[in-house]
């Protein structure tokens, strides 16, 4: 699936919810579903700066798409970077560089979190473009 079909997707669930408490609920549970990291991949290098929990998030590429493992200290950060890895996850580095973000708008993300986990969310989606812009260059050698 594209990248654009599963925001789509996630916007339609969110929009499922009546409230925000139902929908913070959802994001636990995304978290909850996170595939594990590997504990070798929860490494100071790793970890996302500018997260106020820690959220250590690891990449590799296969088959020119990278894939994504991550966790979080925190349930709702947990629940973040799950949404952020099922968009992202098993794509290509130019869809993910080239992708737009609004999706975390339109699902009221950015108005439902506090201060510093809106921070961190930015932080999150900056660390998945550098990897994707690091992989890209590799792509191209």
């Amino acid at each position: 699936m594209v990248i654009e079909e599963i925001q789509q997707e996630l916007i339609e669930e969110f929009n499922m919810f009546d409230d925000w408490m139902q929908k913070y609920e959802y994001m636990i549970e995304l978290g909850k579903s996170l595939p594990i990291i590997d504990e070798l991949y929860k490494t100071d290098d790793n970890l996302i700066k500018g997260c106020q929990s820690k959220v250590w998030l690891h990449s590799e590429i296969a088959n020119d798409k990278i894939i994504f493992t991550a966790d979080s200290d925190a349930i709702i950060t947990k629940g973040i970077v799950a949404i952020l890895i099922r968009v992202f996850s098993n794509q290509k580095p130019e869809d993910i560089i080239n992708a737009n973000t609004n999706f975390i708008n339109e699902i009221g993300l950015t108005d439902h979190l506090s201060p510093t986990r809106a921070n961190g969310l930015v932080s999150m989606v900056k660390q998945i473009k550098l990897y994707a812009i690091a992989y890209q260059s590799q792509l191209k050698n």
